[in-house]
């Protein structure tokens, strides 16, 4: 019998991939990081971290035969968890350097903060949420994380949104429907928010 795998990192090379496992294991999760597509339908739940550019981060799962164990396991109700790119991946499509497909898991599209901003955005700003939920469980309205991008995602979906930052004007930093979830921040450099919606996270993957 296979073993299975109770929180699965996955490795396609364009990550902070041991940081995240040590935040995992800094709120008492542990969590398995991989570069194998055979070990992705084995997890019970994904976290997808990602930094750099969305078109070499697609184009490695793709080259690594990712992409449609991803969606699988996504569409059959595993808990997945996309972290900075990883989020942005979740949607259909980024117009950075160029068009690329994402993984379409929600609906909406990424985009480059507008001229006259100062990118990448960098540095501590305030999370507010929008609407109740699990993920947010401790954090309160004004809470700091550390951000790290030049890109933001526009979700098709209102109810999709989570929580908004403001840079030049609000853009969306968390978001989640049903199984899914991501957050544009980077939560092994967030202290005590960061660690609470790994905590978070994990405690979705316990009641799933």
């Amino acid at each position: 019998m296979t073993k299975k795998i109770k929180l699965l990192i996955v490795d396609y090379g364009v990550g902070n991939f041991r940081n995240v496992q040590k935040a995992f294991e800094a709120v008492g999760v542990a969590a398995v990081i991989s570069d194998q597509a055979d070990d992705i339908p084995l997890a019970e739940a994904i976290a997808l971290p990602g930094v750099g550019a969305f078109g070499d981060a697609i184009d490695n799962l793709r080259e690594r035969g990712m992409e449609e164990p991803l969606i699988a396991a996504a569409q059959a109700g595993a808990p997945f968890f996309g972290i900075c790119v990883g989020m942005q991946l979740l949607f259909e499509q980024s117009n950075e350097m160029g068009r690329h497909r994402g993984l379409g898991l929600l609906a909406g599209h990424v985009t480059r903060f507008p001229q006259g901003l100062t990118v990448p955005h960098m540095g501590w700003n305030q999370v507010e949420p929008v609407r109740d939920h699990p993920l947010l469980r401790e954090i309160k309205h004004g809470d700091f994380a550390y951000f790290a991008h030049s890109y933001y995602c526009v979700p098709q979906r209102k109810d999709d949104i989570v929580a908004c930052t403001d840079y030049g004007g609000p853009f969306v930093s968390i978001v989640a429907r049903d199984n899914i979830c991501g957050i544009q921040f980077h939560p092994e450099k967030s202290q005590r928010v960061g660690l609470q919606i790994l905590k978070s996270f994990a405690q979705l993957v316990i009641d799933s």
